[in-house]
């Protein structure tokens, strides 16, 4: 594989490393309506990519119909997680685009031959092990996000209840509901 094409893949690996760290914890929810407009919006980019494809030829026209393939998989699976804002779908963006470069950068590989194309599928390969080991490490991440906010909700739950147990009557009854409510607990 020449430098350049190696350049290109690393250049991908560190981009989609880079917009899986960016994405917030949580995503601002969409409206049913603009989801369903952003749906159909991401199958008529689709389509036009898959029928741009058509004047072409040979591997040249396999990668571009992998392409728009991929770019219409992480499209919608950033769709998704627009809609739902959950950590689940946030890790289905990062393998989507894992997967995703992988399907390209081997449908690129078959324009070479011998040992240079078994490099190439083995860099592509390599590069979405990566890649999905990045989006394990978020998803992980995030869980341990969601457990220590439970284990510190819990801890404050303790000093609030401990502080109304130096209460008596209604003072202390008082003090455990507004501790309950303000913590979540029942």
């Amino acid at each position: 594989m020449n430098a350049s094409k190696h350049f290109q893949l690393s250049a991908f690996a560190a981009v989609a490393t880079a917009a899986l760290l960016a994405l917030p914890a949580q995503a601002a929810s969409m409206s049913r309506a603009d989801y369903r407009a952003a749906k159909s919006s991401i199958s008529d980019t689709y389509k036009a990519d898959k029928k741009a494809c058509s004047s072409r030829s040979g591997n040249v026209k396999d990668i571009c119909v992998e392409e728009a393939k991929a770019k219409e998989k992480v499209a919608r699976a950033e769709l998704e997680f627009a809609y739902s804002g959950s950590a689940k779908d946030q890790t289905k963006v990062a393998v989507a685009k894992a997967e995703s470069a992988y399907a390209v950068a081997k449908q690129r590989c078959d324009d070479q031959t011998g040992n240079s194309k078994d490099v190439c599928v083995k860099e592509a390969k390599a590069q979405k092990v990566r890649g999905l080991a990045d989006a394990k490490m978020g998803k992980q991440i995030s869980q341990a996000r969601s457990d220590s906010a439970h284990s510190k909700m819990d801890a404050e739950y303790k000093v609030a209840a401990e502080k109304c147990e130096s209460l008596a009557g209604d003072a202390k009854t008082s003090c455990m509901s507004s501790a309950k409510a303000r913590f979540g607990k029942n």
